[in-house]
């Protein structure tokens, strides 16, 4: 029989034990509790796996051209059937999650620190000028349509996936700086920081140590949801040849391809289409469960719920 004593000693045990773990650790464990951050978790390693082992997956050269195997439906030798030029579609996908992964992953990077950085500075300073010039500046950016900015930018840079990457960077840095902004003017006046700052510690080592760790957790999520919409702008700008170039595959080139043979090969559209939408599909549900389960809110949730 159960006594209060021993379920007092359990819940004890189990608060240790959910304070001996790390902050990694319990957000990892809290995600995968999550039903939708689980299944974003296992969309975004699914497509982790395609970008690093797609060579050794793929059965053919993503680029070799055979005409005899022109518009070849499904089959066994031909998972994903093959394009106009009688390359396999599936080995192409294969390679181009590559593709779509690196360019979301760099320009991700290239926003993140670069609005991070800006937004930190901008709600720490007590310059009142230089505030404004930041986040003035980020208006404007922010003011325009994310793909018309993108393109406007390749416009000038020149078509590429390299400038492709600093456009869609440049596109998502001003959402960085809001959020880090708004998180560093939530906790600049803290105690911890008010104490560093009394005992004359710089403030670039303030703004790293004291104040960039606390101001984590939306950053993060936000890092997941703007990688949905990176790979969604690669697609985006490919499919309009402003991204990558010919020969090398890429989801959003692979459907423009198939939409002038959508009705002769319907699966040329098809399979490219179902790649983007379940990458960007997975880093959103990865994002909601990374947004709930470093909530504070939800973590109480989460804990009375016994999870």
């Amino acid at each position: 029989m159960t006594t209060p004593a021993s379920i007092e000693l359990s819940d004890l045990a189990d608060e240790q034990f959910v304070k001996s773990e790390s902050f990694w650790q319990t957000t990892l464990r809290r995600l995968l509790r999550h039903p939708v951050g689980r299944i974003g978790l296992v969309i975004v390693a699914v497509l982790v796996i395609m970008a690093i082992f797609g060579p050794l997956l793929s059965p053919y050269d993503p680029n070799a051209i055979d005409f005899e195997s022109r518009f070849l439906a499904p089959t066994w030798s031909h998972p994903f059937g093959t394009d106009d030029f009688g390359r396999d579609t599936f080995s192409r996908i294969l390679y181009g999650a590559r593709i779509s992964l690196l360019v979301g992953v760099i320009a991700v990077g290239i926003a993140g620190i670069t609005g991070t950085f800006l937004g930190m500075v901008s709600g720490y300073t007590t310059r009142r000028w230089l505030d404004e010039i930041i986040m003035r500046a980020m208006d404007i950016l922010f003011a325009f349509p994310a793909i018309l900015l993108a393109i406007a930018i390749l416009a000038a840079l020149g078509k590429g996936i390299e400038n492709a990457m600093i456009a869609i960077g440049l596109v998502y840095t001003p959402i960085f700086a809001r959020i880090a902004r708004g998180a560093v003017l939530s906790v600049r006046n803290e105690e911890y920081v008010t104490a560093a700052r009394a005992l004359g510690t710089r403030n670039s080592v303030i703004l790293l140590r004291h104040i960039l760790p606390n101001s984590l957790a939306p950053l993060i999520v936000e890092t997941s949801l703007s990688l949905a919409f990176a790979i969604l702008a690669e697609a985006a700008l490919s499919f309009f040849g402003l991204g990558t170039q010919p020969p090398e595959p890429s989801w959003g080139r692979m459907l423009s391809e198939g939409r002038a043979y959508f009705q002769q090969s319907v699966w040329m559209a098809l399979f490219p289409g179902l790649a983007i939408m379940f990458s960007v599909m997975g880093f959103n549900f990865l994002g909601d469960g990374l947004r709930d389960a470093l909530d504070p809110k939800m973590k109480q949730m989460l804990e009375m719920r016994g999870q």
